[in-house]
């Protein structure tokens, strides 16, 4: 499993996390599309936007490794902002490549992009 040097490792200010320290010995957490809700509260959202942040930052359009990003915060984003980058794609591997859709990330984290 690829460790992404330089990605932050959680949403500063909050227990967010954004990374694992190392694999699952029990097996890889599969992405899966997570439904965001308009009722879901402010802190879910701002840690969606800080990670769609740093996704941005750390890796621009380029297809990137999933590697040790978090599982559960990647879902919020699986199948929207972030899309596979190969087919097939293997939804329990570290090694699954994915990569950002700008015009997604446009639309619902305007902010992200604007920097």
């Amino acid at each position: 499993m690829i460790k992404h040097r330089g990605f932050p490792g959680r949403l500063p200010g909050t227990d967010f996390q954004f990374v694992i320290r190392r694999g699952n010995p029990r097996g890889v957490t599969p992405l899966k599309r997570l439904e965001r809700r308009p009722d879901r509260r402010p802190a879910d959202r701002r840690a969606d936007a800080g990670f769609m942040q740093a996704l941005w930052d750390h890796f621009g359009t380029e297809p990137f490794e999933r590697g040790n990003l978090d599982a559960g915060r990647l879902s919020w984003l699986f199948g929207r902002e972030v899309i596979p980058a190969e087919d097939p794609f293997d939804h329990e591997s570290y090694e699954a490549l994915l990569r950002i859709d700008p015009q997604a990330v446009a639309i619902s984290f305007p902010d992200v992009m604007e920097d």
